[in-house]
């Protein structure tokens, strides 16, 4: 079969086309990922307060991840949709508060977003374009108040330690769903509350069970830290 001028190009723009939508279906979850501030800047690396100023003594979106069954995920799936601050600025003042940057030299969040987006963002293309994307992750906090599951159960982040069963059974009633938890270290070598890994589905609109989990263990007494 012979193509010639115009039938070969728009050949090629669909196979691109394509290419690009099966890389950005090929995943069967989300992770919806959050982080406590304080365990971020008590442990080894170095925090840094945003441009914008200290957050919020909550937890903070760290990412929307599309994940597969498996435990695998696609990543980096459309080089050619780079992150667009314009897509959201409706949306910057919201993403400050509740999506901030605790990465060093001090900044305004848009390297952060810049890198979920592409990383992570291009892969749910054909079901969130960019503005839903972060718009989606943002609902997203609000169904899953980390903070207030915890506390209405006394988990509360004043530096005490708490089982990681306590943890998890006071996310998954006030949540409705079975966390992850991930932990690192601070400064003292002890085992703390880092993220908090929720499952949601394609579409982006409903918590869910978690397929699969993480891998990863935390102590058995997980500190709480201030911040």
């Amino acid at each position: 079969m012979v193509f010639k001028g115009s039938n070969l190009i728009k050949l090629m723009l669909l196979t691109q086309c394509l290419t690009v939508l099966c890389q950005s279906e090929d995943f069967d979850f989300f992770y919806f990922v959050q982080q406590w501030p304080g365990s971020y800047c008590d442990a080894r690396r170095p925090c840094c307060y945003p441009t914008t100023g200290k957050p919020a003594a909550d937890f903070g979106i760290h990412g929307l991840w599309p994940n597969r069954n498996d435990g695998s995920y696609p990543s980096n799936c459309d080089p050619n949709s780079p992150f667009d601050p314009s897509e959201v600025s409706d949306l910057t003042t919201k993403l400050q508060s509740e999506w901030p940057t605790l990465a060093c030299p001090s900044n305004d969040g848009t390297g952060f977003w810049t890198h979920e987006w592409e990383k992570h963002g291009t892969c749910s293309e054909s079901n969130l374009k960019q503005h839903a994307y972060f718009a989606t992750a943002l609902g997203l906090k609000e169904k899953a108040n980390l903070l207030q599951a915890l506390t209405s159960a006394g988990i509360k982040p004043d530096g005490e330690s708490y089982t990681l069963s306590d943890i998890k059974g006071a996310i998954k009633d006030g949540v409705g769903f079975t966390p992850y938890i991930e932990c690192n270290v601070d400064k003292s070598g002890n085992s703390q509350l880092y993220q908090v890994y929720l499952c949601v589905d394609t579409s982006g609109s409903n918590l869910i069970e978690c397929p699969v989990f993480p891998h990863g263990r935390c102590g058995s007494s997980i500190e709480f830290p201030t911040f």
